[in-house]
């Protein structure tokens, strides 16, 4: 057989959205590696995806439909057909709206894929199904509520202006585990000159690769952040002339916030001492053009948007927005080049439905509301494995009167409590459309590979439910290539009609933001905006934690690994193996005085409930602050439990975002 290359995209929830070439013969991926023609990836793949045809053709790939034939949550299943999966299905929808309404169905899904096909294929779906919608917020959306409480609709700076910066701070980001594009941009701006800062809660393996490293109590960088401007303003380091021409709410911000911020009211908040304060306020003040790249985890806490809002006032005081290089990179905004009006259909709706918080799913399982949750149908998410309080969650799932539906690759935790599971394909065996959130670049994909056994995409099982609920609506019988087709079909100022024809041939392209020469900043005023009169703070200012006030001495970081992305990749076997077991991270003198030994047993608990670890003592975590890396399979923990059974659905101050950053613990021997 001949041996044949295509362009592909990496599917999954990273900023970089990497262009992938894949050798493919007889109908298997045989190698995956990075497209050197991608604008912005440049060929470097991580190492998740560097072997992503293992994933592919995993032996744990499932191939037909199954159904339940143990409890529970037990695993346990029968093969069926695919006829037989969505008759049994639709006829149990059938019944339950008839009894209780269209919303007792919740769909759950996230970004399992990030293509703008398959990732929304199942809103139309609902929508015209009458079921509940969900609130899809477990990510970044404190991020996005920060920024643009300051800078509105302004762009997100340009990737490549790293190279121009001679400061850059990798601010609450652990790059190399989740946007090596921006680690190598990072290293090269520092070969070039810059210095390179990571401030973050514990020594990440972003942090062996700088100057200096800056080590914050989890949910302190907004104070940080407040002691900083501080010192510019006590100092005289703000830019005055950068300030009256282009910021609003100055002088309100330093006579009401900025006098109660000084270095040594906020050290103990933010973990740093007073004098380091001053000298990292001064030395990025006096910076030419610092490039503050801020990462999402810093804002899963109860004060995530204040935090990120507060951060992106820095370059605001120092005019560090005037010079190339200069400025804070929360990420980009490139929704409005491909809208999504004509593929998710809210004219489907008969009339708004009911929101329900994907954070709190535990509550919306376990709770009577009217009409209850009766059904679930979970598709490119695992919420047993990655939602909040997953006590709560899996109480929820093993409801004798839950009809849950999983449409999955591999029999995840949440699959192994369905009631009837779908194969899904992977990202080599569908066509979709792809844009980047850390740059501005976007791609089509096509099939590679024929469908790994009877496993099929997200819109051919809509297209099928749809006829199983005897609809005649003839959207639902159009091709995915068609519908990528609507996506295309309007030129709009974010895009050419020779752009167009570039992505038609599956070539990476870069987007342009449209842009107005009249009005730099994206606000209501036109001008940055420390001060909003429409946010209910109208001014930037400290909030606390959740954690502050749970009663537990230590604080907890589910962290992220090179090696997974979520509870993603833990079926490569290889990958699995190099994150070693479920570690949990504690300093030495926090051990010593629990009488905690490196490599024994551990409980972590607090008022949701407990998980067992194997202890790891090392300096990468300060005192008072405990790690573990990774979202595990529960057939891979030693407990029943993974790390987020103690993780609440609390949610953020901005956005309705998860705070699964935001945890106090107490641990003990086994």
């Amino acid at each position: 057989m001949t041996t044949t290359i295509h362009r592909s995209v990496c599917p999954f929830d990273c900023p970089d959205t990497c262009g992938l070439l894949i050798e493919a013969e007889n109908g298997r991926a045989l190698r995956v590696c990075g497209d050197p023609d991608h604008p912005m990836t440049g060929g470097l793949l991580c190492t998740k995806m560097n072997h992503y045809e293992r994933s592919v053709h995993s032996p744990r790939r499932l191939t037909t439909p199954l159904a339940r034939s143990g409890p529970k949550g037990s695993g346990r299943f029968v093969q069926i057909t695919w006829d037989e999966a969505i008759q049994r299905i639709c006829s149990r929808w059938k019944e339950l709206i008839a009894e209780h309404g269209g919303e007792c169905v919740l769909p759950y899904s996230y970004a399992g894929t990030m293509g703008l096909l398959q990732r929304n294929s199942g809103h139309p779906f609902f929508h015209k199904l009458g079921a509940s919608r969900l609130e899809r917020t477990i990510c970044s959306p404190a991020k996005d509520a920060g920024w643009k409480a300051v800078m509105g609709d302004t762009p997100g700076m340009g990737t490549l202006e790293m190279a121009d910066s001679d400061l850059v701070i990798l601010w609450g980001i652990n790059a190399a585990a989740t946007s090596i594009h921006a680690m190598r941009d990072a290293r090269q701006a520092r070969r070039h000159g810059a210095r390179l800062w990571v401030i973050d809660t514990y020594r990440t393996p972003t942090a062996e690769m700088a100057d200096r490293v800056f080590l914050v109590k989890p949910g302190g960088d907004g104070a940080l952040a407040l002691a900083m401007m501080h010192v510019i303003v006590r100092d005289g380091l703000a830019d005055h002339a950068f300030i009256a021409a282009n910021v609003l709410g100055f002088e309100a911000f330093r006579d009401r916030v900025v006098p109660d911020c000084t270095p040594e009211q906020m050290a103990p908040l933010c973990g740093l001492g007073a004098t380091d304060i001053e000298r990292l306020a001064r030395e990025y003040a006096l910076s030419r053009a610092p490039f503050i790249r801020l990462g999402s985890g810093l804002t899963r806490y109860a004060n995530g948007a204040m935090t990120v809002r507060t951060i992106t006032c820095l370059p605001a005081l120092t005019g560090a927005w005037q010079r190339p290089g200069g400025g804070v990179f929360c990420g980009t905004a490139t929704g409005a080049a491909f809208p999504l009006a004509p593929i998710v259909r809210e004219d489907f709706m008969e009339q708004p439905t009911r929101l329900v918080s994907m954070n709190q799913l535990g509550a919306a399982l376990n709770t009577i509301n009217d009409p209850p949750v009766m059904s679930l149908y979970v598709y490119h998410s695992n919420p047993a494995a990655i939602a909040p309080d997953q006590n709560a969650v899996i109480r929820g799932l093993l409801r004798d009167d839950l009809f849950c539906v999983v449409h999955e690759r591999f029999l995840t935790d949440t699959a192994r409590h369905a009631d009837i599971v779908l194969p899904a394909t992977s990202s080599l065996e569908h066509a979709d459309l792809y844009r980047c959130y850390g740059g501005y670049h976007a791609q089509l994909s096509r099939a590679v590979i024929p469908a790994v056994g009877h496993s099929k995409s997200n819109w051919e099982v809509f297209s099928l439910l749809a006829r199983g609920m005897g609809w005649d609506e003839p959207f639902f019988q159009l091709t995915s290539e068609e519908l990528i087709e609507l996506l295309l079909a309007e030129v709009n100022p974010w895009r050419t009609a020779e752009l167009n024809e570039r992505l038609r041939r599956g070539e990476p392209v870069l987007l342009t933001p449209p842009t107005d020469p009249k009005r730099q900043w994206g606000t209501g005023s036109g001008k940055i905006e420390i001060l909003n009169p429409a946010e209910v703070e109208p001014l930037p200012r400290l909030l606390p934690t959740h954690a502050e006030t749970d009663g537990f001495t230590l604080r907890l970081q589910p962290a992220v690994t090179p090696h997974a992305l979520n509870s993603s990749f833990y079926e490569q076997d290889d990958l699995r193996q190099r994150q070693t077991c479920m570690l949990l991270m504690m300093n030495r003198l926090d051990a010593e005085q629990r009488g905690l030994k490196d490599g024994g047993q551990v409980l972590a608990f607090n008022q949701l409930g407990e998980v067992g670890f194997t202890l790891k003592i090392t300096d990468r975590v300060p005192a008072g602050t405990v790690v573990t890396e990774g979202v595990w399979w529960r057939e891979f923990i030693p407990g029943e439990r993974g790390v987020n059974a103690l993780t609440s659905q609390r949610l953020t101050d901005g956005g309705r975002g998860s705070t699964l950053y935001d945890v106090a613990v107490e641990v003990r021997g086994v």
